[in-house]
């Protein structure tokens, strides 16, 4: 299939996993960006925010190290600070993100990836 899909995975996290082997088994050929190794720049997290619908917390990982390291559920923070952290922090990112047809989709779960296909 030609569609044009770019999954943000980590191959260590089970849910990335699964939603790579779910594009695959339905004939797609994602590019994959290891986001840990090439994290997206702030205007592609932007962006991507933007598709999800999303404020950059909801995106956040609360529960990793760098989280309170970086005082981020500091509320005076903005949301470029926020997004800039995302992409200083990679670790905090959720995943995985599914892009697709000027869509995006976390997935979690993996399935909720198909919605945009």
């Amino acid at each position: 299939m030609n569609t044009d899909i770019t999954i943000y995975h980590n191959p260590r996290c089970s849910k990335s996993r699964a939603a790579l082997d779910l594009l695959q088994e339905q004939g797609f050929e994602p590019r994959i960006v290891e986001y840990l190794k090439n994290p997206p720049s702030e205007s592609e997290l932007a962006a991507i925010l933007e598709m999800l619908g999303m404020e950059p917390r909801e995106l956040m990982r609360h529960k990793e190290e760098e989280y309170d390291q970086a005082n981020l559920d500091d509320p005076e923070l903005t949301r470029g600070e926020l997004i800039k952290a995302l992409h200083d922090y990679p670790r905090l990112i959720e995943r995985p993100i599914v892009l697709a047809n000027g869509k995006a989709a976390l997935g979690r779960p993996p399935e909720s990836v198909l919605d945009i296909l």
